[in-house]
């Protein structure tokens, strides 16, 4: 199909480029990182302690470091109008976006599952055991925001203050990913850890109805 012919083509540009630079991956990192190690020293929390209040602290920091990641995503690709080039070289617009989505999830997850492990040796919590559930949500939940992230990242690197205006649109928006990706996140990290499929069925709904909504109305958000 040529739709993903042309997005594996595109993706693979876009990884090639952050193996390159690397700049994504180690802003992300290095916020995220921060954070966690920042507020470890701050609390001194205990097992039980961290449990509580960990998974609402990690997606906090994979939302604003997700904002740092999502902000030059269309910025890169309208400063020597690589954008048009991009438009006329692909016979599918929505291509464009599934490759940045599917690049943007994968520096997201990637980072989310690094830095776990820093997680649970400073907040003293056990993540082995639910690791590949950990990363079924961590999944879910970056799907949601990388998706969401994408879409406003074109719109917002049209505007003036795009600097200012992504944040402002993507946090409230991401208001119905974060909740269940840290109920889900905390109902695993819990002494006897479960899986809840209510709050995952939340996240897989959400991630539907985006994608959706972007292929439906991507080409529009690629206007002048």
């Amino acid at each position: 199909m040529p739709l993903l012919s042309n997005t594996a083509v595109l993706l693979r540009k876009e990884l090639q480029s952050e193996y390159r630079s690397h700049e994504l991956l180690t802003t992300a990192s290095v916020f995220i990182l921060i954070v966690i190690v920042l507020f470890s020293f701050t609390f001194d929390p205990t097992s039980a302690e961290s449990r509580q209040f960990g998974p609402g602290l990690l997606w906090l920091a994979f939302l604003f470091s997700a904002s740092l990641m999502l902000q030059p995503c269309f910025l890169k690709e309208r400063t020597n109008d690589t954008l048009s080039a991009l438009r006329l070289a692909v016979s599918d617009p929505f291509a464009i976006f599934l490759a940045k989505l599917c690049a943007n999830t994968i520096f997201l997850l990637v980072t989310e599952l690094l830095l776990l492990f820093v997680f649970a040796v400073f907040y003293n919590v056990a993540v082995l055991s639910v690791f590949p559930k950990l990363a079924l949500v961590f999944f879910l939940g970056s799907l949601g925001i990388a998706t969401t992230g994408t879409a406003l990242s074109a719109i917002s690197s049209q505007a003036r203050m795009r600097e200012v205006l992504l944040p402002l649109l993507l946090m409230p928006l991401l208001v119905p990913v974060l909740i269940p990706s840290t109920e889900a996140t905390k109902a695993l990290l819990e002494a006897e850890p479960t899986l809840r499929w209510d709050w995952l069925g939340i996240l897989i709904a959400f991630d539907v109805v985006f994608l959706t909504a972007l292929w439906l109305f991507g080409e529009y958000l690629l206007e002048e």
